[in-house]
């Protein structure tokens, strides 16, 4: 498939949408009739969901004059729909449309109608990408909001961990991936230099056999760093860009690119950012519980209809709290309407993104979030060091003042320090210093930025107000749960952030549309009349 690009595969010339019509025979219907309950979940789904207005949303993605004729877009969404919410491959869902005629009768195919090829799924989620995703998960949203069944009144935000489709190798391995990956993608630039290389490889791995693995590794980040060097060469110097229309050229801009990750994550042991895998690159290791590898889920839902309302991947290490402002202005830009409130757990507890959340000028939203409680240090707390209006003097207890001061490790306040002549013979310094025996210097006090935020939501945090949303958010824990549970959403299908976030959004439509019927009562009705289909030229 070479490398997921969205949107380079819908600018290039795409299919007509010519479509023949294939009526549903009398015969057809009698076996739907026969072999379908009229209750059957699918033809609930039918009667409920109005699937034309995804159709626009579909047909931005392909061009009106190019190519072959397609099968009928909504066709291959309904088939996406069936694959998560019965859980298939792509070869299993195209399997089961063969002799399942509930299946059929969703579809709106007849018993004679051809069926794609498995592997239009996979270009037809090329050719959606993300993006295209995202906008249907919205239209049924807009659909719910018209009957209205969701709310603006308040969000519940959460995230989960989701397990990328790789297995994770030792950093031996890891270094002799991307050189095999730096080699084949040079081949077509400097055959002969690349069969010397590889057999540099042989000759390397048998001279290494005996040592121990950290010598191992040494000699093969000698070699993938002689590699990269002369890679480099291969390319014209200063090119800004890659061109599109140069794949070979790509694939190797991308394998530099990611060598030059795994060097520098050898280079600085502690950087946060490190490459885990070259099958995957946007992988990433962090901690939800325990340490994984992959992505993050982040939602945010609905309190009043449980419809999950906006959806995003993340990789493991990213700031979940911070992407809370981009699933509400998903919403509100996709749907045009004012959040009123939302509840994030103890996570969300930071001053800037407190402050940023609340601004009348912003997202202007109420936030309910635990507080976190100051980790005791002894001795006078930080409140009882009055600064003055220019905030720059600090006084203490004992009337003693200061305006020696520097910003702390974390950017979010002044360090201020009074000198050991200060505090030696101090009547309070007992009370004031946790350690007045050991300590040789003067007091540390820090005053933070957001003192007067982190004061209001503690305040906020002894209301009424407060317990009463608190006591609605599991509700979003549920329902990552519904998504882990029977939609295998913390097991990553896909590799790369914009495969899993189709995924992700795939997952949260099939668990929307389920909430959707709850909702609403629906009568079941016989269908009838033409579909579109065809064979895809893909």
């Amino acid at each position: 498939m070479g490398r997921w690009d969205s949107k380079s595969v819908r600018d290039r010339p795409a299919m007509v949408l010519k479509t023949i019509d294939v009526p549903l025979t009398p015969l057809d219907q009698e076996i739907f009739d026969a072999t379908v309950p009229a209750d059957h979940y699918l033809r609930r789904v039918l009667a409920a969901i109005d699937f034309e207005p995804f159709r626009e949303k579909l047909l931005s993605c392909y061009h009106s004059t190019l190519g072959r004729p397609a099968i009928e877009p909504l066709v291959l969404l309904k088939l996406e729909f069936l694959q998560y919410q019965y859980g298939f491959s792509d070869r299993q869902v195209i399997e089961q449309c063969r002799v399942n005629m509930a299946f059929r009768l969703f579809l709106g195919l007849s018993l004679h109608s051809p069926l794609p090829d498995p592997s239009l799924l996979t270009y037809f989620r090329e050719r959606l990408g993300p993006e295209a995703h995202q906008q249907v998960f919205q239209q049924l949203i807009a659909q719910a909001r018209q009957l209205g069944l969701v709310k603006d009144r308040l969000r519940l935000k959460d995230a989960t961990h989701i397990l990328a489709n790789i297995a994770v190798p030792s950093t031996l391995t890891l270094v002799a991936q991307a050189r095999d990956q730096l080699l084949s993608a040079a081949l077509p630039y400097a055959p002969e230099r690349v069969a010397q290389e590889r057999a540099e490889v042989i000759r390397l791995r048998g001279a290494t056999a005996d040592l121990p693995d950290p010598e191992r590794l040494a000699h093969r980040v000698v070699h993938l760093r002689n590699l990269v060097a002369w890679a480099e060469e291969l390319l014209p110097p200063g090119e800004p860009a890659v061109p599109a229309w140069d794949p070979a050229r790509q694939r190797l801009r991308q394998a530099l690119d990611l060598a030059h990750q795994i060097l520098d994550a050898r280079d600085n042991p502690k950087a946060p950012d490190k490459v885990v895998s070259v099958h995957d690159p946007k992988a990433r290791t962090g901690w939800h519980h325990q340490w994984f590898t992959g992505y993050s889920l982040d939602i945010a839902m609905d309190a009043d209809s449980e419809f999950v309302t906006a959806i995003d991947v993340l990789p493991a290490n990213a700031d979940e709290a911070a992407n809370a402002t981009r699933l509400i202005q998903q919403e509100e830009q996709a749907q045009g309407n004012d959040v009123e409130a939302m509840s994030i757990d103890s996570i969300g507890f930071r001053g800037d993104l407190i402050d940023e959340w609340t601004d009348p000028q912003g997202l202007n939203l109420e936030v309910i979030v635990p507080p976190i409680e100051p980790t005791p240090s002894g001795g006078f707390p930080p409140e009882a060091f009055p600064l003055d209006a220019d905030q720059a003097k600090l006084t203490c207890p004992a009337g003693q003042t200061t305006q020696t001061r520097e910003r702390n490790a974390n950017d979010t306040g002044w360090k201020y320090r009074f000198a050991a002549r200060q505090c030696a013979g101090c009547p309070l310094r007992g009370q004031c210093m946790a350690k007045p025996e050991t300590t040789t210097g003067g007091r540390t006090v820090i005053k933070n930025d957001y003192e007067a935020t982190y004061r209001a939501a503690r305040e906020k945090a002894k209301t009424r107000r407060y317990q009463e949303v608190r006591r609605q958010h599991p509700k979003v824990e549920r329902k990552l749960g519904e998504l882990a549970r029977w939609h295998k959403v913390r097991h990553a299908r896909y590799r790369g952030t914009p495969k899993v976030l189709i995924q992700a959004l795939l997952t949260g439509l099939v668990v929307n549309i389920k909430r959707f019927l709850k909702l609403v009562q629906v009568s079941a009705e016989p269908i009838t009349g033409t579909v579109r289909t065809g064979l895809s030229g893909v």
